[in-house]
C-alpha cells in the first residue's frame, strides 16, 4: 500500500508539472462554497489567526451560531507540562482569541479528542452530532489548502456512519495563500505539494481506514 502511496504522489507530481496544469493546481485546492447558513461551524486546528479571523467573521454574520472546535493533541509538551512547564495549547490561544474578538464563551462547544489529525477531528464531530437531529448542516473554516482534503475527510466520515449531514467549505481569507501565483513563494510551493501528496494517500489507503 505504501508504494503505491509513493507511486501516486510521484503521478501528481509529474501531473502539476505540467505548465496549464501547474497554474492551476493551487486553485484547485481551494474549495470555497457559497455562503449560506450553517447550523455549526467547525473550527480545524492547525493554523491560529487566519481560521479564528475567518470563523469570528462568519460568526458575527450569522452564517452559524455556535462553534466547535476538537481539542487538539499536545504531543510531546505534554512532557513539558508533567515537569512544571505551563504550556498554552493551540485549543486554548484559539478559544481566548475568539472569545477577545467577540464570541461568547457559551457559543463555543470544546470536544475532548487527543486530536493529531483531520480524520481524528472529523470522527470526534461526527461522533458528538450522531445524536443530534437538530444538526444537518455545517460550516468548515480551515485555511485555503486543506480546504479541500478537510471537506473531503469530513463528507467521508459522515457517510461511513449514514449521517445526513451537508459539508459547507469556508476557508480563511485571511491566509497569505496566492492560489493564481503559489510558485512564486517557496512556503506556497511546499504546501501545494503537500497537500497534493496528502490527498493521494487519503484517496488510496486512509479512506478505507476511516471508520
Amino acid at each position: 500500500m505504501r508504494e503505491r502511496v509513493v507511486l501516486f504522489s510521484l503521478l501528481v507530481l509529474i501531473a502539476i508539472a505540467d505548465i496549464t496544469g501547474c497554474r492551476r493546481a493551487g486553485e484547485w485546492l481551494i474549495r470555497d462554497d457559497d455562503p449560506v447558513h450553517g447550523d455549526a461551524m467547525v473550527l480545524l486546528m492547525g493554523g491560529i489567526s487566519d481560521r479564528v479571523l475567518q470563523a469570528v467573521d462568519l460568526y458575527n454574520e450569522g452564517k452559524a451560531g455556535r462553534m466547535i472546535i476538537v481539542e487538539e493533541s499536545m504531543g510531546v509538551y505534554k512532557k513539558l507540562e508533567e515537569r512544571g512547564v505551563r504550556i498554552v495549547s493551540n485549543t486554548a490561544q484559539v478559544v481566548n482569541a475568539a472569545v477577545a474578538l467577540g464570541v461568547p464563551i457559551d457559543s463555543i462547544n470544546i470536544l475532548q479528542g487527543d486530536a493529531e489529525s483531520t480524520m481524528t477531528e472529523a470522527m470526534v464531530v461526527r461522533d458528538y452530532l450522531v445524536n443530534d437531529d437538530k444538526t444537518d448542516t455545517i460550516i468548515i473554516v480551515t485555511s485555503p489548502t486543506h480546504s479541500r482534503r478537510a471537506s473531503m475527510i469530513f463528507t467521508t466520515a459522515f457517510r461511513k456512519k449514514e449521517m445526513p449531514v451537508y459539508v459547507i467549505s469556508m476557508p480563511s481569507k485571511y491566509s497569505s495563500f496566492d492560489s493564481d501565483h503559489w510558485w512564486r513563494r517557496k512556503e506556497d510551493v511546499q504546501k501545494v505539494l503537500s497537500e497534493y501528496v496528502k490527498i493521494g494517500s487519503f484517496i488510496l489507503a486512509e479512506k478505507k481506514w476511516l471508520k
